[in-house]
């Protein structure tokens, strides 16, 4: 028996990503004001509250300095990762650069984890020997932070449902615009008890919001890093749908992993005895697969008998 083992595309559609899976639209452009903006504001922020954390001696202040510092690199690995992903693709980066997208915001969370450490070691120190504070000038100065952090949050909001990295730009403005609010309810108190050790305190429940909030990221990161399936999409119900295809008897070889952090890539074997070229039915797997799954870039495999294929056994990569 013969046995034509055809590579046959299933469309490379992307548009707009849907809602249970990764989108498929790389950060749109207009995002790059966004950037330019929310860099620009923390970066005069970040000056701002080093000034006043050394004038005041406040260790909350200068620890939000530093985590607001790291926010304004992880704008720009961000932003640019934004950037190199609308690059076309080369020669040699047949698939463009999408994944500088996942690249950075791995890099993110691991500068932001580094900074929390440094900040983690000062407050120590400073709860077994606390220093006079001047509350007036933390709180204000923290304030204007609370303003800055929650308008670029505001500014990242309508992409942080398609695109981890806008995702991760949105969590760290809203966890700092959250922490600063801690720093001016902790100035107040210190203000009202006098109470040193409050500041410090305050410094460890940043360090510990921070890594809540960026946990997730990493961890989401270094999986697309691994080329996981990305989050939202569900492996087992891909295979079940493509193993429901008319005329399919086996799927196997099937591979789903994200090309960025917004466009998913799918390869499988279908094996569909005693069928010809199908331009239609490839049209209507693409076309369901990015509906229902979130995966743009398919590509697939038919196959007449797939018992000879050397990728057929499921521990076979």
């Amino acid at each position: 028996m013969s046995h034509d083992h055809r590579h046959e595309h299933a469309g490379h559609d992307h548009g707009r990503g849907h809602q249970h899976g990764p989108g498929h639209s790389h950060a749109p452009a207009r995002y790059d004001r966004a950037f330019a903006i929310g860099t620009a504001l923390n970066l005069g922020f970040v000056a701002l509250e080093a000034v006043y954390g050394v004038i005041a001696n406040s260790v909350a202040l200068l620890a939000d300095a530093g985590h607001n510092l790291s926010d304004v690199l992880g704008l720009l690995l961000t932003w640019g990762a934004a950037w190199l992903t609308r690059r076309r693709p080369t020669d040699r980066h047949t698939y463009g650069f999408g994944s500088s997208s996942i690249l950075a915001s791995l890099l993110n969370a691991v500068v932001l984890l580094i900074a929390v450490g440094a900040i983690a070691w000062e407050a120590v120190g400073r709860l077994a020997h606390p220093e006079p504070v001047e509350g007036g000038t933390v709180m204000w100065v923290a304030a204007i932070g609370i303003l800055i952090n929650a308008g670029t949050a505001w500014l990242f909001s309508g992409g942080k449902d398609t695109d981890l990295n806008l995702k991760g730009a949105y969590l760290h403005m809203a966890a700092d615009a959250a922490v600063s609010l801690g720093v001016v309810v902790a100035a107040l108190l210190i203000r009202w008890t006098g109470w040193l050790w409050l500041d410090p305190a305050v410094s460890l429940a940043i360090v510990a919001v921070i890594v809540a909030g960026t946990w997730g990221l990493l961890r989401e990161s270094v999986s697309l890093a691994m080329n996981a399936v990305p989050a939202g999409i569900s492996r087992p119900a891909v295979e079940g749908y493509l193993a429901g295809l008319p005329g399919v008897v086996a799927v196997h070889d099937l591979h789903i992993w994200g090309l960025s952090t917004t466009d998913a890539a799918l390869t499988a074997h279908l094996v569909r005895p005693g069928t010809g070229p199908d331009d239609e039915f490839l049209k209507q797997v693409a076309h369901d697969l990015k509906e229902r799954f979130g995966i743009g870039h398919a590509t697939i495999q038919v196959e007449h008998d797939g018992g000879d294929c050397h990728l057929a056994p499921a521990d076979v990569v």
